[in-house]
């Protein structure tokens, strides 16, 4: 009896106790589900959907990969608002920094007379050192190194721009070079109009096909020693034989006073520093009146220095009276040297020198010399000057010459080398040099060579002609002349292949002759051989064979000696038709090569320097432009 109530009472016990554990594990478990449910909801209210949630026992852990740590402080604080914090358990990633996006990297190169400097922020796969060991060995000026790295791998076309950079600071003593990915902006001076067309004839021509280029190179005004002026009236018209000014003001005032004088041609007028005085423009248009009013003659300035040169036969009263004015109404810095020629006796034989320059470079040399001497000297400088091979000496001596005889007849020869052709006389009173430049400056040019030589009181013409074909600059053809002339070709006779391949049809090899001849005569030009396909096949197949067509049509081109090194070749496939593709014309209208100029691209206002900001990388392709070429093939 006593064991039975034992038995009992023990069951009762183990009973109870069973019960409360049941009890007590499904609260845990109610806890368990309201946290994790509770924790979820917040998450997905605050858009952290990348958060996972999972209850273990009075634990909660938070796993998934956040985008950044701010967005997992913040999973962990919004989890810690809704169960207590020490119960969270952070088990969370952060996304590599790899896949975030790298900075804009861009660097700026000055350089000036003290020194250079560059400033930006490339990539730690840049090569720093060596690009500042290069920068020092330009020259033994400082160079202050502002860089800063960052480590990210260097955008496409980064280390193209930035090697065409540093070859170019070299060339360029003043300048400011701005480098991004695939660009280059160069900011420069020149030292001349001649040196600004060099530097970027030079710049165009070593920059990479695929480069991006933007020039801004400025040339100051020239310095004009001495400051000419000369203004020829004879049978022939009114005309400049050299005319300069130290503002525009200055310029049209001083056109204005030649056509009033007479000038029908073109009154080019060169503005240049290096005016002798502020009343330039005053000085010349009294004395350009006053030869007008004489009716012929020449005025010639050079610097302060003014001379008048009558023509033969003016009235002695005339010249004197407009002699006299004149020299009262210039300005006090001016000095006048007036000139009345004396009428030469008819019954005299000429003494005169002539030299005469053809076209193909030779040279003959006649008339009177002082004495063998002289002639010896006179044959040498004119072979110093034209070439050993091309000069003909057949002047004779002869005694009782002028004292300034051989002075003259050198200056003659001199002057004559500025010429294309033409010849030069000289005699006792006058120089006249006749001919052909391919210089538009060079009748100012002689002018003020026979000024400096010959004196102030000397009188000399010259009636030297501008020609374009004899221009070396001038007579190439421009950029769009190209493109304008190999469209014509094309458009008479396009370019074949053979059908589905690369292979240029023997049909078309006439027409590449052509295109090869324009381009010679092209000089450097930056251009891109791009090839197209209609839609047919597959749109990879298509784009390998454009690819490969337009590179057939450079090959051509270097076969026939054209230099390619500007030029670069583009496979576009299917991806810019020019017609439907729905018909046998259209599709044949869409298989074609075409050749477009690679532009430099116009200079930009200033952006925000990476240091300033963290912008997007612009990698975009090169700006192309230009009539399209036509050429076809059958896929």
């Amino acid at each position: 009896m006593g064991l039975s109530s034992y038995t009992l009472t023990a069951s009762a016990f183990v009973a109870a106790a069973t019960a409360a554990l049941i009890a007590a594990n499904s609260s845990v478990q109610l806890v368990e589900d309201a946290s994790e449910i509770g924790v979820r909801t917040a998450l997905d209210e605050n858009e952290l959907t990348w958060a996972e949630v999972e209850a273990d026992g009075l634990r909660l852990v938070l796993a998934g990969t956040a985008p950044t740590e701010a967005l997992r402080f913040q999973a962990l604080s919004v989890a810690g608002s809704v169960v207590d914090a020490a119960r969270v358990i952070d088990q969370m990633e952060v996304a590599a920094v790899a896949n975030i996006a790298p900075p804009r990297f861009s660097a700026e190169v000055l350089r000036n007379t003290a020194g250079l400097s560059i400033i930006g922020l490339i990539p730690e796969t840049t090569d720093r050192d060596e690009m500042i060991t290069g920068f020092n060995a330009m020259s033994d000026l400082p160079v202050t190194d502002l860089l800063e790295t960052a480590d990210y791998p260097a955008p496409s076309g980064w280390e193209d721009a930035l090697a065409f950079a540093i070859s170019a600071v070299e060339d360029l003593p003043r300048a400011k070079v701005s480098v991004t990915a695939g660009r280059v902006e160069i900011t420069a001076i020149a030292d001349s109009a001649e040196a600004k067309s060099d530097m970027e004839a030079r710049l165009t021509r070593a920059a990479p096909p695929a480069l991006r280029l933007s020039l801004n190179i400025t040339a100051p005004r020239p310095v004009i020693t001495p400051f000419t002026l000369r203004f020829v009236m004879d049978g022939d018209g009114a005309r400049f034989d050299a005319c300069s000014a130290d503002t525009e003001a200055t310029q049209q005032r001083i056109v204005a006073a030649a056509f009033a004088a007479g000038l029908s041609g073109p009154g080019h007028c060169t503005i240049g520093m290096g005016v002798p005085s502020p009343t330039w423009a005053d000085a010349a248009e009294t004395a350009i009146a006053a030869l007008a009013e004489l009716g012929a003659g020449s005025v010639t300035f050079s610097n302060a220095d003014v001379t008048l040169v009558a023509a033969e036969g003016t009235d002695q009263r005339l010249f004197d009276r407009v002699t006299g004015e004149l020299e009262n109404a210039l300005p006090d810095v001016f000095a006048l040297y007036p000139v009345l020629p004396e009428t030469p006796d008819p019954s005299s034989g000429p003494a005169e020198f002539v030299a005469t320059l053809s076209p193909e470079g030779q040279v003959q040399l006649r008339g009177r010399l002082s004495d063998e001497n002289m002639r010896q000297v006179a044959d040498s400088f004119a072979r110093a000057k034209f070439g050993s091979d091309n000069v003909y000496t057949a002047a004779r001596v002869v005694s009782d010459m002028p004292p300034d005889w051989s002075a003259r007849v050198l200056t003659g020869i001199q002057a004559l080398a500025y010429l294309s052709n033409g010849a030069v006389t000289v005699t006792p009173d006058t120089i006249t040099l006749t001919g052909n430049s391919g210089n538009q400056n060079a009748r100012a040019t002689v002018a003020r060579f026979l000024a400096s030589k010959l004196g102030q009181e000397a009188t000399f013409d010259i009636n030297v002609l501008y020609v374009e074909a004899l221009d070396p600059i001038a007579a190439l053809p421009t950029p769009e002349e190209c493109e304008a002339d190999i469209a014509e070709i094309v458009s008479a006779a396009k370019i074949n292949f053979e059908p589905g391949s690369a292979t240029i049809d023997p049909s078309a090899l006439e027409t590449m002759d052509n295109i090869a001849s324009v381009l010679k005569e092209c000089g450097d030009i930056r251009l891109e051989v791009q090839g197209h396909t209609d839609s047919q096949g597959r749109e990879e197949m298509n784009l390998s064979l454009s690819q490969a067509r337009a590179e057939s049509v450079l090959n051509e081109l270097r076969a026939r000696r054209v230099l390619t090194g500007s030029f670069v070749a583009k496979g576009y496939g299917e991806a810019q038709p020019i017609a439907e593709n729905d018909s046998d014309a259209g599709r044949e209208a869409n298989r074609r090569i075409e050749f477009h100029l690679i532009r430099p691209t116009p200079s930009q206002p200033e952006r925000e320097t990476t240091l300033e900001s963290v912008a997007e990388s612009s990698d975009t392709e090169p700006s192309v432009d230009g009539p399209e070429v036509e050429g076809s093939g059958d896929e």
